[in-house]
């Protein structure tokens, strides 16, 4: 492939604009995703922060459900921030009736952990595996992870709570925070990197 991979960004809801703005700087060729054979066309996938409950309804609308966990499983990479992190769970605590995931990340994420949109905060982090400065992280109504399995790396903690916000499982990352919202793309480039590797 070209040193440019084509990830895409799950176009049902959320921060679609942001990501594609995001990946382009990152060196990356972003691709809208609405349809399940738009899907067959990248190297990647970001599932964007938004309203969990909605994208998974709006993800089975679209009949993207299981097309999407058929590339996740069959090694896929991912990232999903927010949102994003509560679709790639493997499990939920308080979550809607019968909301349903993508999977692939072998955690327990907590939705809506952090609070209500009120309880909204940004705080500096620092994220194994990007140098550098600590990032700026923007929590809105952010989940948080309750647990891992043995394969997932844990890369970043709240330092109020100790509370997991950033996780990879091989080829998948999850943010609990909102990278998309600041002008620091270091996220996006380390999952840029991430997919080429897996390509």
């Amino acid at each position: 492939m070209s040193t440019s991979p084509v990830i895409g960004v799950l176009a049902l809801q959320g921060d679609v604009r942001e990501h594609v703005r995001a990946l382009s700087s990152a060196g990356a060729q972003p691709a809208a995703i609405r349809r399940p054979e738009e899907l067959d066309a990248v190297d990647g996938l970001v599932i964007p922060g938004g309203e969990s409950t909605t994208i998974w309804k709006l993800a089975t609308a679209f009949e993207l459900m299981e097309p999407v966990r058929k590339r996740i499983a069959a090694g896929m990479p991912a990232f999903g921030s927010c949102a994003g992190m509560i679709m790639l769970a493997d499990r939920l605590l308080d979550s809607a009736l019968s909301q349903q995931t993508f999977g692939g990340i072998d955690m327990t994420v907590r939705r809506n952990a952090f609070g209500r949109q009120v309880d909204s905060f940004e705080t500096e982090l620092d994220i194994r595996g990007i140098g550098g400065p600590r990032l700026r992280a923007v929590f809105i109504r952010a989940p948080w992870v309750e647990s891992t399995g043995p394969a997932v790396e844990i890369l970043s903690r709240d330092s109020s709570t100790g509370r997991i916000v950033a996780v990879r499982h091989g080829p998948l990352l999850a943010t609990a925070f909102h990278p998309e919202l600041t002008a620091d793309d270091r996220v996006h480039r380390l999952f840029a990197d991430i997919v080429k590797g897996r390509s």
